[in-house]
């Protein structure tokens, strides 16, 4: 009797583990679905709308019962755009927090930092926004947007052969690994077009405190268009310094990260003018297309930016994918999900989503033209349909 006893605590004891374990690491269950994100919400340059987009999609989502009945629980985590704090940030999501996939990340150094561990814990991300290199060169990332890489190749491309723009010279701020991907930006520029810029600097500091030894720089080159990828303060910054030294047929082509409408009101008079290739569809202009994502935005005090529409983006497709899931959402299941979906059709970006073809860049990218003309303090478009690169 005491064995028959003794082997039927052992079944029940193994069994309990068996259970805990199923519904452990991977984030099975009955309980909340868990989700989380790295970003920089606080450092050299921020991203805080992507996150609270998607945290804003997660809320609407669980107000409305959830997925199945199961809520989604949303970590958000800064990782200071410092290395070591990115590293922990992202074990305390996978690790401790268990969470059962990554969602509306927005950070300077995080994908170059955490792919492979991303790789090694079989968990997979959709970037609100991707910044770092590592973001488009990973299995298990897929941004929700094209990326500044992608970003730089399209308004080189608009500013030469759209604007007829002959002289391009390219200011570039690096930052950890990003310079040999920037330049690898304007290498395929020149591969498309058979062009080279007439000079290329890639000493720009981010945060600096005056760009007139650059912008004059610039100017004795013979520059008829500046490429940048500053961010907006420092953007600002380089058009002000156009404008003392009296350069106001220089025309700025500038990357997404510059398309704010705080942007504009700063910088109304913009020498010949400010061209941008909007990774997402317009959200100056008046259109159903932002409808559902403005509506949301301003209900939840949320700036209206690129930023925000990559994070909205990223959550909803995300929701998408959870709600095809057959049985329970776990770690494992997600990522089977994501492998596999079908493409998703959202008139917000140029191309399908589908997560393994975009991790894999293979897709045409593209970006809608923008316009801030000097005098001016508001964008409009400068084209009517997407400006889009070959793939690769």
């Amino acid at each position: 009797m005491k064995k028959r006893l003794l082997a039927a605590a052992a079944l029940t004891a193994a069994a309990a583990l068996a259970l805990s374990g199923c519904a452990g690491s991977d984030g099975g269950g009955g309980g909340p679905i868990k989700l989380g994100s790295v970003n920089t919400i606080s450092g050299p340059a921020t991203f805080p709308e992507a996150s609270q987009a998607a945290k804003a999609v997660f809320d609407e989502v669980n107000a409305k019962g959830g997925i199945n009945g199961r809520k989604i629980e949303y970590k958000i985590t800064d990782d200071k755009a410092d290395p070591a704090t990115a590293t922990a940030s992202a074990r305390q999501l996978i690790g401790s927090d268990e969470v059962v996939a990554l969602v509306g990340s927005a950070s300077l150094l995080d994908c170059e930092i955490n792919a492979k561990y991303y790789e090694q814990e079989k968990v997979r991300s959709i970037q609100g926004i991707g910044v770092d290199p590592g973001c488009f060169k990973s299995k298990n990332i897929a941004p929700v947007n094209i990326g500044p890489f992608n970003d730089t190749t399209l308004t080189m491309l608009y500013g030469s052969e759209k604007l007829g723009l002959d002289k391009l010279c390219v200011f570039t701020s690096v930052i950890g690994s990003t310079g040999p991907a920037y330049k690898a930006a304007v290498d395929r520029w020149s591969s498309i077009t058979g062009k080279k810029p007439v000079l290329v600097d890639d000493t720009v500091p981010y945060g600096g405190a005056d760009y007139t030894p650059y912008i004059v720089k610039a100017k004795k080159a013979g520059c008829t268009a500046i490429v940048s990828n500053a961010v907006e303060p420092d953007a600002i910054g380089q058009i002000k310094a156009a404008n003392q030294q009296g350069w106001d047929d220089v025309t700025f082509l500038f990357l997404t990260s510059t398309y704010s409408e705080s942007f504009a009101k700063a910088v109304s008079n913009s020498a010949a003018g400010v061209y941008v290739p909007a990774e997402f569809y317009p959200f100056t202009e008046d259109s159903d297309i932002n409808a559902d994502w403005k509506a949301l935005m301003k209900k939840n005090d949320i700036t209206l930016t690129s930023f925000s529409q990559g994070g909205y983006l990223s959550a909803t497709f995300m929701i998408e994918v959870l709600k095809s899931i057959k049985g329970d959402i776990t770690r494992e299941s997600v990522a089977k999900a994501l492998d596999e979906m079908k493409p998703i059709e959202n008139k917000m970006i140029a191309y399908p989503y589908q997560f393994k073809q975009v991790a894999a860049q293979d897709y045409e990218p593209g970006g809608w033209p923008v316009v801030l003309k000097s005098g001016t303090n508001a964008w409009a478009k400068a084209a009517d349909d997407w400006l889009k690169l070959p793939s690769k």
